[in-house]
């Protein structure tokens, strides 16, 4: 289990975009794409044949995943990420939780 996973609101905690925050679009491996945050721009060339018109498209980029934190609501800071096994009906889930107050992600 990842400790941070697609829909996760997080803050960049290092590089050019220090501070920023935004949700978690894609996770690649130890990459991940912020919606918002890493933004380059390309110039497209026009393709009639696929439909794609021509100009400078913004794009977000991928960030390494050691430069984000993920975001504590209730103290709307960076925090650390824990992983713990919890049963609940019998089966034995692992859950993700914050290491400061010790809250679930998600629940």
């Amino acid at each position: 289990m990842n400790k941070i996973i697609k829909g996760d609101k997080v803050i960049v905690i290092a590089g050019k975009d220090k501070g920023k925050q935004g949700q978690v679009v894609k996770v690649l491996g130890d990459k991940v794409v912020v919606e918002g945050v890493n933004v380059a721009k390309r110039h497209q060339k026009p393709n009639p044949m696929r439909g794609i018109e021509g100009g400078i498209v913004v794009k977000n980029m991928p960030l390494a995943i050691s430069n984000v934190a993920i975001l504590n609501p209730e103290t709307n800071k960076a925090d650390r990420v824990g992983i713990k096994l919890v049963e609940s009906d019998g089966k034995v889930k692992r859950v993700r939780f914050f290491k400061s107050n010790g809250s679930i992600i998600g629940a």
